[in-house]
């Protein structure tokens, strides 16, 4: 089994520096399972690509273990044939580097999105290759999904479950890498290896940046994590704190709601929405900011309510707001006219988000860097000046209570700080007092008589209007 890499950026030899494997010669390297080879086919300035062939001991991949996929599964298996986990495990082993988007000798290339061609020619495929399709296009893949027939000389025997996938698009190398990683197996619904709750960690490490917004994510947590359920409900559920996605909640962190869904099945994530969105028509405001709007998520919320006339998203982020204008592409004229996205640095002023109702800060806060929160303050309080401020952002004491979040760890990687009740007010009430607003905080999610709720908000009012 194998995969190529190909690249077209000039010098494209450099393919060698960001995979740390020298295009000048062949390497291998043992990996579980068998020997990995790493080797260029094509060296020049023009196009590069390395190629990862895996030979795997088959004898070596059954002695002391057991396939009960079927009778003679230990005997017969596509595995030393086919990508699957083998391939991917060869991946996080021979390119971990790479994968972790280090590039000592070109830290400005590992950072840049290039021109990228991937080709896996036998992968398992349960699902086709308009799953293929499904879970690799919303990473921004071009996807070329080609079914192998079960005989070629025998063309009415159909197609077999195997498919030639070719990958082209403009991203950084670690996150081709890290889609890789996680969306082989996912596309075979199979692992080589007993699935343990450390596989959580991989899959939150590997998807940090792309699950958590990704439409499929619920089908690639349940495959990646073997259908675990446990496993799979905390993966959703940190997924839902990093990134806002609908996933499922350990019960831990339920809370009753008005609803008619079982506390248990609903989401801190959609819990957090929906007392944003309560905030926001209590406050009467018929045009809103999102600032840090990601994929979507609360966008998809307010455009669905009549009383908000006019809705803007915000983000630095361009990938971000790809997603969101997919997330978005369907929508019914009458409700899409009424949604503007725009790029923009919260941290800058941006005279065009001045005069509106309402800004919703959903889980930004947190992101950006203590220096320059003084900034941000500037940008939203003084220069935009909404009537109504929502702010949401985690409350760090509440951390102990996520079984799968060790000790000392923020809940997600990029956060720069997450706060305790006394630290927000804190920053709250100096704000409120700087800007001339009154503050009111709420708790989102279960109220625990230690250590508070697991999110915090607080709306500022602008003194004038509340009087």
């Amino acid at each position: 089994m194998f995969v190529t890499v190909t690249t077209t950026h000039e010098p494209a030899t450099d393919l060698g520096h960001l995979l740390h494997k020298h295009p000048g010669r062949a390497q291998e390297f043992p990996v579980a399972g068998g020997t990995a080879h790493v080797f260029y086919p094509v060296a020049g300035q023009a196009e590069c690509t390395a190629a990862l062939l895996l030979d795997v001991d088959p004898v070596g991949l059954v002695r002391g273990k057991h396939n009960d996929s079927f009778a003679l599964g230990q005997y017969v298996n596509d595995r030393p044939y086919a990508a699957g986990s083998l391939l991917a495990v060869a991946l996080g082993s021979v390119f971990r580097t790479a994968l972790n988007g280090r590039c000592d000798a070109r830290p400005e290339l590992a950072a840049t999105e290039i021109p990228l061609q991937i080709r896996i020619p036998a992968l398992p495929c349960r699902g086709g290759a308009a799953l293929a399709a499904r879970l690799f296009e919303p990473l921004g893949w071009q996807v070329e999904a080609t079914p192998i027939p079960l005989d070629p000389q025998l063309p009415d025997a159909g197609d077999s479950r195997y498919v030639d996938l070719r990958l082209s698009g403009n991203l950084r190398l670690a996150d081709a890498l890290k889609h890789l990683y996680v969306l082989i197996p996912v596309l075979d619904d199979a692992k080589h290896y007993w699935v343990t709750g450390d596989e959580v960690d991989k899959l939150l490490r590997a998807g940090d940046g792309w699950l958590a917004e990704h439409p499929e994510r619920e089908l690639i947590s349940h495959r990646y994590l073997a259908h675990r359920k446990s496993y799979v409900r905390s993966a959703l559920a940190q997924l839902a704190e990093s990134g806002d996605a609908e996933g499922e909640l350990d019960n831990a962190l339920a809370e009753p709601v008005v609803s008619e869904v079982p506390e248990a099945e609903v989401p801190l994530a959609v819990q957090r929405r929906r007392s944003v969105l309560a905030v926001l028509k209590a406050s009467g405001a018929r045009r809103v900011l999102d600032l840090g709007c990601g994929g979507g998520a609360l966008l998809s919320d307010l455009v669905k309510e009549p009383s908000f006339t006019e809705i803007v998203g915000v983000d630095v982020s361009a990938r971000a707001l790809e997603l969101a204008e997919r997330r978005f592409e369907r929508l019914p004229e009458r409700q899409r006219e009424r949604l503007v996205l725009r790029q923009s640095a919260l941290t800058y002023v941006d005279a065009e988000l001045a005069g509106y109702d309402a800004a919703v800060l959903m889980e930004v806060v947190e992101h950006v860097d203590p220096s320059r929160l003084a900034a941000l303050e500037h940008a939203v309080f003084a220069a935009a000046r909404p009537r109504t401020v929502v702010v949401t952002t985690p409350n760090v004491e509440c951390n102990v209570r996520f079984e799968n979040l060790p000790a000392g760890r923020f809940r997600h990687p990029d956060h720069r700080f997450e706060w305790t009740r006394a630290q927000f007010q804190e920053w709250a009430g100096g704000v409120a007092e700087r800007h001339g607003c009154t503050v009111e905080h709420l708790p989102v999610g279960p109220v625990d008589p230690q250590v508070g709720a697991p999110t915090q908000l607080a709306v500022f009012t602008r003194a004038e209007v509340s009087a």
